[in-house]
């Protein structure tokens, strides 16, 4: 087991408080892209937490309560399909990073955001490349981000039974593409994601 500590520690060094930040939903046809954001107690180890992407649902939906009960504080936002039109796709994800950092108190001294850029982040912060998988509060904000907008996905699919959003949370599958074809977008379709279909 990797420890999710030795990273963070490293990154943050003295700063406190520091966050964590993830996203979930940058590459879907469909749907919000929400991201999370967790400040974790200093050196908490939650047992199973890793990088949400190589959990299972049933895992992710178990390490929620656990994460949301022991963080010192956590915020979750989305930011809209209309806003990733107009924004853009990386534009839409710091708009949501950045409303999930603002739900936090205390603010953080420091972000880690997982990925390889920060440019949109307001609040101090650092990209760490592969964050979710090396650091303790980056893996918690990934999980937290993914069961929150699968959650969503599956209230769209109530919506909207006829694209199977509860199968593919909103990615392209070829069912997916097919539903399209055969009924046309809905308003949870990225307008913008669909030109390159074929």
């Amino acid at each position: 087991m990797i420890d999710l500590w030795e990273a963070e520690l490293a990154l943050c060094g003295d700063a406190g408080p520091v966050c964590g930040v993830d996203e979930a939903g940058r590459g879907p046809l469909a749907g919000p892209v929400c991201a999370a954001a967790v400040i974790l107690p200093r050196g908490l180890v939650i047992p199973g937490l890793n990088d949400s992407k190589k959990l299972s649902e049933k895992q992710r939906e178990a390490l929620v309560p656990v994460i949301t009960r022991e963080a010192v504080s956590f915020g979750v936002a989305f930011a809209t399909v209309e806003e990733i039109g107009e924004l853009n796709i990386l534009g839409a994800t710091f708009l949501a990073m950045n409303r999930a950092i603002e739900k936090l108190d205390p603010a953080p001294a420091l972000a880690l955001i997982d990925g390889n850029r920060d440019t949109g982040i307001l609040a101090p912060s650092r990209p760490v490349v592969g964050g979710d998988g090396k650091c303790a509060s980056i893996a918690a904000a990934s999980v937290l981000a993914k069961v929150t907008r699968d959650r969503y996905m599956l209230e769209l699919d109530l919506k909207y039974p006829q694209y199977s959003f509860a199968k593919h949370k909103g990615y392209g599958t070829a069912a997916h593409y097919a539903a399209i074809r055969e009924y046309g977008p809905c308003e949870a379709h990225r307008p913008g994601f669909l030109r390159k279909m074929h």
